[in-house]
């Protein structure tokens, strides 16, 4: 479902500029408000609809999701912490979701600079660095050994 922005919403605050993992939000040099240049190229990660103050981004369902006279409307909740989803469909029944804008408090995670540098045999391993730390798992992940993965051609 790509984004599109409500001009009259829209303050050009720039966050959804920012945020934007593909580099498609843009703001307009005349108008000064945000837009999406290239729909067909947006990741559908929603960043921006999570970091817009303004409630100004919103995002058209597909077909095949939400059919003809539908709506899905996205709400931030800043003093709540939380992002609402209203999925309308055209019987009218509706779809709502919420969830927290953060599950972590924020600094509680840290920068990938205050870990060791990996050893040189990490290069060899299946793991990412640090990652049964970060995880959480006893004695590292589960891992299949060379001998244990099927050979030839079935």
């Amino acid at each position: 479902m790509p984004t599109f922005v409500y001009m009259t919403r829209c303050d050009g605050c720039g966050h959804c500029v920012d945020i934007c993992p593909s580099d498609i939000m843009h703001i307009d040099k005349t108008y000064r408000r945000a837009y999406n240049i290239e729909p067909n190229m947006c990741w559908e990660c929603f960043s921006c609809v999570k970091a817009c103050p303004q409630n100004a981004i919103d995002d058209r369902g597909y077909a095949d999701f939400a059919p003809m006279n539908h709506s899905v409307r996205v709400l931030r909740e800043e003093a709540k912490g939380t992002i609402s989803w209203k999925l309308k469909f055209r019987d009218g029944t509706e779809k709502n979701f919420v969830s927290p804008i953060r599950t972590t408090e924020w600094g509680s995670i840290k920068c990938s600079s205050d870990y060791d540098a990996p050893s040189d045999e990490a290069i060899n391993s299946q793991e990412l660095a640090h990652e049964p730390d970060v995880l959480n798992i006893e004695g590292g992940l589960p891992t299949l050994k060379p001998d244990q993965l099927k050979q030839g051609v079935i």
